[in-house]
């Protein structure tokens, strides 16, 4: 007889395993050195980049790096994007994907390892915490103890610490969004927008909290990247690799040594855990490719440390692909492809969106027109025969200077051309006068002569020019004559 299934046997296991804290332990070599160089740029740039000053003329901001929302533009050193240049940033979007999608084609999570923010500000919070309480296994100590004065003193550096980081974090961000020396002295006087002090508070609180607390959760759980990269890589990929083919099967030194002597196979992973001591997000890289894995390289020099002091050669985790691993276990050279059409493609989307954004950026005009027919009425018959049309013409002065523009008509002969107001000039054209970096809106009238032969609407392309010389700007229109 069957015995009958009760709630016991559909019982769900849970979704997450508990959490551990990790504790990496410090390690010194060639990638912990790259990392170190790349937290140092990446944070020098980030916090002092915005007091770095560039000379634009009187009246434009001189912050190198400024995203001016008032007046809706974007700085950067040279280069100045107005709100009708999108599309700039459109292409930057672009490049970046591209440039992440390169990346994780030659070096896997490359990105998490040496230049997410995430990472570069967990080992900032992983330097002070080992600054103050020392490295692991004195961490672990300290974690598993009582609670003492000097402990207690211990936390509160350290979190102090923390949250100087993360309130300078905050701070540096609003930073790039006013002028920067006028900006921190309104904040440290009270006087900054509520706004700044709320973003200040924000960041602070999530810097704080990421780097501080959840650190490898993020990349575990949080981050999209490692889903998607993971759809993204292929067998030619290098990623972190333990050589299995070479370190198993693990055995400590003295027995690997007898193993050899007696003509046995012996790998040469010791099983010292290494490894997984100084790994950020606590994996074992010798059970192979992982989520948690964020190729930080810091695995490989761990082992390579202890491979040197055992006398056997370097290399037993390093940067490798699939490929490779099959053709070891054949018994076959090992093989590196970079260049392929995948990675191809990326450089190549890479360098024609640069090529574009570049070409547009030297080429683009300092002048713009919009032109917006009258709809009531659409024309009028003056008591003459002649023909009028009524146009609302918008002129935008991209430039810091005051300039005089002279307004005309194509594609209508004989026509006059009338701005209201007191910009009126003889001779069929008229002249406009714009300020420094703004917009202009005026109304005009174009009227053709009485015996002109008239089509039921013509073609007009109207044209407005800097007195000084320069390229103009250009708009399209119609003309209706009846």
């Amino acid at each position: 007889m069957t015995k009958p299934m009760t709630s016991a046997d559909f019982e769900i296991g849970p979704l997450y395993e508990p959490h551990a804290k990790v504790y990496p332990q410090s390690v010194s070599g060639v990638f912990r050195n790259i990392k170190w160089t790349l937290m140092a740029f990446c944070l020098g740039v980030y916090y002092f980049l915005p007091f770095v000053r560039w000379d634009r003329g009187p009246g434009a901001p001189d912050q190198a790096v400024l995203i001016d929302l008032p007046h809706r533009r974007f700085y950067f050193f040279f280069i100045e994007i107005w709100p009708q240049e999108v599309y700039y940033f459109t292409g930057l979007l672009i490049t970046a994907a591209m440039t992440l999608f390169l990346m994780n084609a030659i070096g896997g999570r490359v990105w998490c390892g040496y230049l997410c923010p995430q990472t570069i500000w967990t080992d900032l919070f992983y330097a002070v915490e080992r600054l103050i309480e020392g490295d692991r296994r004195e961490q672990m100590r300290k974690a598993a103890g009582p609670l003492s004065l000097r402990r207690a003193g211990e936390l509160v550096a350290k979190h102090g610490i923390w949250l100087i980081i993360a309130w300078w974090t905050g701070g540096a961000w609003v930073l790039y969004f006013a002028d920067a020396p006028t900006l921190v002295r309104e904040l440290a006087t009270g006087e900054a927008p509520a706004v700044a002090y709320i973003c200040i508070a924000i960041l602070t609180f999530t810097t704080y909290t990421l780097a501080g607390f959840m650190r490898e959760q993020v990349c575990v759980y949080m981050c999209p990247w490692p889903r998607i990269q993971a759809a993204l890589t292929d067998e030619w990929a290098l990623n972190v690799t333990y050589r299995d083919d070479r370190g198993e099967p693990r055995s400590s030194v003295k027995k690997a040594n007898e193993l050899r002597a007696k003509g046995l196979p012996a790998g040469d992973c010791i099983d010292c855990h290494q490894c997984v001591a100084v790994c950020p997000t606590g994996i074992d890289i010798r059970n192979g490719a992982q989520l948690g894995c964020i190729m930080c390289g810091l695995c490989i020099d761990a082992c390579d440390t202890v491979m040197t002091k055992v006398g056997r050669p370097t290399g037993l985790i390093g940067y490798d692909n699939e490929v490779n691993i099959t053709r070891r276990r054949e018994g076959k050279r090992e093989i590196y492809r970079l260049v392929r059409p995948r990675t191809a493609i990326y450089v190549g989307i890479i360098v024609l969106v640069g090529a574009i954004m570049l070409y547009t950026l030297l080429t683009r005009s300092v002048l713009d027109i919009s032109v917006l027919h009258d709809r009531n009425p659409l024309v009028v018959t003056l008591a003459d025969g002649s023909i009028r049309n009524g146009y609302t013409v918008r002129v935008l002065n991209k430039l810091n200077d005051m300039r005089t523009l002279r307004l005309e008509v194509d594609g209508l002969p004989g026509a006059e051309v009338h701005v209201v107001g007191p910009d009126a000039a003889a001779s069929g054209q008229s002249l406009i006068a714009v300020g420094p970096d703004q917009t202009r809106e005026v109304r005009v009238l174009v009227t053709a002569p009485a015996d002109a032969k008239l089509e039921r609407s013509t073609s007009l392309v109207f044209r407005v020019a800097d007195l000084a010389g320069g390229r103009p700007a250009l708009a399209q229109d119609h003309f209706v004559a009846r």
